[in-house]
């Protein structure tokens, strides 16, 4: 599959991740017959709705087909053993959901400000359907778009026309709104803050997209000559590249603080222009986010206003101008609050073998570099249904064990409480059943299976309570074709379960010993 210098690369990605091969999670258990810690990695992958990316496959579709749609990307997350789908929402200042300050979406309906029919609420079914198989739901939003050119004709209902003093027209199609105008920031705000309010998703997420990138003007510079010079005339004195960034950069602060201060548990994550600015390090080049999309977006995470931050690193390991773990290092070294770093990754655009080499090799040297918390979003889904074999590559190779989101204990470090498990034998099926006194806190629980002396785990949606699983695992013999084991079976001799919330704390384990007659076991939680 690969070349003779991308096998070094593997091996030198293997070498930096040998102390972590496990992504172990944080915490640490005691006890001889304790069961290991799980996997811990951020694994998902973008849906984009604009333009009918990813999802749904066209305009106008019937709610039902739509939903199908919806369920195959998700069944395929969720069978890949990813853990989180970042679902696009509001692509141009419209909403795949019931919004109360935006018309429905285009992308939609084929007509903006149409609903679905039949009616359902896409946002609301997304997150109970990724809820059931175990994969967080992050919202993403688009904060300064108004209208794409492929979303159909400017509607009565568009922003655009409600407000046409927030919205400035672009070449190309596109409008956009001001930036600098406190309607702009109240606006979007109130957009972010509806959604947390009303919807159980587990993020927000914004992409790259804030002052818009130069060829959807035609390279012209954005026309905000009317709000410019009225900050002049009221003694502003930053320059205007300055005055740019600060509208941006006040934005997001306080929307982190609202964020924070109204859905404690919801995670707040972006995904900048995988370069801040030519020459960090030295030897990168290229786009200048900074200086064009007016993103100063090292600040943000140096001041810690996001939880995750997943930087657009769309170029292979070995493109030394903007090569994938220079700028990972260059962007760890920028995290002085040890948010999550989950950098975006992009793959499909190769042939297969290379596709598959370098998720790979990404996907492990992310690792070796971030062993504590790793994680890696693909752009997009897309790739993952048509390059043939790379999502069974990511199955059979780095995700080949389920993995839980890493904790974020800067947004909450208490566990939940252990819970109540027990366990019934009916011949040779082990049942396990699991309660909670809190189940409202409990997000997935993890059940533990000790067979030997070797450890299993499953991880299961909070709204499973039970598993079957075989008390002995033998063979059946040549000789006498009976169920008898031909070595020594493999029976389960312990069962642990374990509670885990919004934000990645795992309770304690409350084990159950199996004990050789009797059908029905009490369980205990572990110290």
């Amino acid at each position: 599959m690969g070349t003779p210098y991308s096998l070094v690369l593997s091996l030198f990605a293997i070498i930096f991740a040998f102390s972590c091969t496990a992504s172990r999670s944080a915490g640490v258990r005691t006890g001889a017959d304790a069961p290991p810690l799980p996997e811990r990695e951020f694994r998902a992958a973008w849906v984009a709705t604009v333009a009918n990316i990813n999802w749904p496959s066209e305009p106008g579709l019937p709610a039902e087909q739509q939903k199908e749609e919806a369920l195959a990307l998700l069944d395929l997350l969720a069978e890949h053993h990813f853990n989180a789908v970042i679902l696009q929402v509001r692509p141009q200042c419209d909403a795949l959901y019931n919004s109360l300050h935006e018309p429905w979406s285009y992308y939609l309906s084929g007509t903006q400000g149409r609903a679905p029919v039949p009616y359902y609420d896409p946002l609301k079914f997304w997150i109970e359907e990724a809820h059931q198989r175990g994969l967080e739901l992050h919202a993403w939003l688009n904060p300064y778009r108004a209208h794409h050119p492929s979303g159909g004709p400017v509607s009565d209902s568009s922003i655009v026309v409600k407000r046409p003093d927030l919205a400035l027209q672009l070449a190309n199609g596109y409008w956009w709104l001001d930036p600098s105008m406190e309607g702009t920031r109240e606006h979007s705000t109130a957009v972010v803050m509806d959604i947390i309010r009303r919807y159980d998703v587990d993020g927000i997420h914004f992409d790259d997209y804030f002052y818009p990138y130069p060829s959807y003007n035609n390279d012209e510079d954005f026309p905000d000559d009317l709000s410019w010079q009225t900050y002049r005339r009221g003694g502003g004195k930053l320059s205007r590249s300055d005055w740019r960034r600060e509208a941006v950069n006040s934005f997001i602060k306080n929307l982190y603080k609202k964020i924070r201060n109204e859905r404690p548990h919801i995670k707040f994550g972006i995904s900048p222009f995988g370069i801040w600015r030519p020459g960090n390090p030295t030897s990168i080049q290229g786009f200048d986010q900074y200086e064009v999309l007016y993103a100063d977006a090292r600040l943000w995470l140096q001041k810690g206003w996001i939880d995750y931050w997943t930087p657009q690193l769309y170029w292979p390991i070995n493109r030394i101008p903007q090569s994938f773990p220079v700028l990972l290092g260059w962007w760890k070294r920028q995290n002085d609050k040890d948010r999550h770093l989950w950098p975006g990754i992009r793959l499909g655009r190769d042939s297969t073998g290379q596709a598959i080499d370098e998720m790979v090799n990404q996907i492990m040297i992310t690792r070796g570099m971030l062993p504590d918390k790793p994680g890696a979003v693909h752009w997009s889904i897309g790739p993952l249904i048509t390059t043939p074999g790379l999502a069974d590559a990511a199955l059979e190779g780095p995700y080949q064990k389920p993995a839980l989101v890493p904790p974020s204990p800067w947004l909450d470090r208490r566990a939940p409480k252990a819970p109540q498990v027990e366990t019934y034998l009916d011949q040779n099926t082990l049942l396990v059943e699991w309660s909670h006194q809190k189940e409202n806190e409990v997000f997935r629980w993890v059940v533990y299976i000790q067979r030997g002396n070797s450890w299993s785990y499953r991880l299961m949606s909070k709204r499973e309570a039970s598993l079957k699983l075989p008390l002995s695992e033998g063979q059946i013999t040549l000789e006498t074709g009976t169920a008898e084991a031909a070595a020594s079976p493999q029976v389960i001799t312990q069962i642990a379960v374990s509670a885990v919330d919004r934000t990645g704390n795992e309770s304690i384990v409350t084990k159950v010993r199996i004990k050789p007659g009797e059908t029905a076991f009490s369980s205990m939680p572990a110290k």
